[in-house]
């Protein structure tokens, strides 16, 4: 992961943590890495992880069970809510960006049917559509 020193990093961990939930990488329900595990893999403080799962936490897309550690919620509606949060937010940037260089709404249309249709299918990536 690579971190931007322009957001703090427990805000970049849980933006990172969400995006391995809602794509699968954390498939619901599993449990997910320890603290220490999640710091050594990201090269930063335990501290700092703990304060982004504990987000996560709050949020409702993972919680603990007292012996057995975190795990990604089994509530599809909570992550589907987040998915729909990040697409949404990554729709705003591409109509602002559109928008700030002349298309209209079928330009814009088009062009997303058009990237889309070039996107590798799933069978490529082994991800589903």
């Amino acid at each position: 992961m690579d971190l931007d020193g322009s957001r703090p990093i427990w805000l970049q961990l849980v933006d990172d943590f969400r995006l391995r939930i809602v794509t699968g990488a954390w498939p619901i329900g599993t449990r997910i890495p320890s603290v220490r595990e999640l710091a050594m893999q990201s090269g930063v403080n335990p501290n700092t992880v703990q304060r982004a799962l504990a987000e996560l936490d709050r949020t409702g897309l993972t919680g603990t069970e007292r012996t057995a550690g975190r795990f990604v919620t089994t509530d599809t509606t909570v992550v589907d809510a987040v998915r729909r949060e990040l697409a949404t937010g990554a729709t705003d940037t591409f109509v602002t960006a559109l928008t700030a260089v002349g298309m209209d709404l079928p330009q814009a249309a088009a062009l997303l049917q058009e990237r889309w249709d070039m996107r590798p299918s799933s069978a490529d990536t082994g991800e589903s559509s």
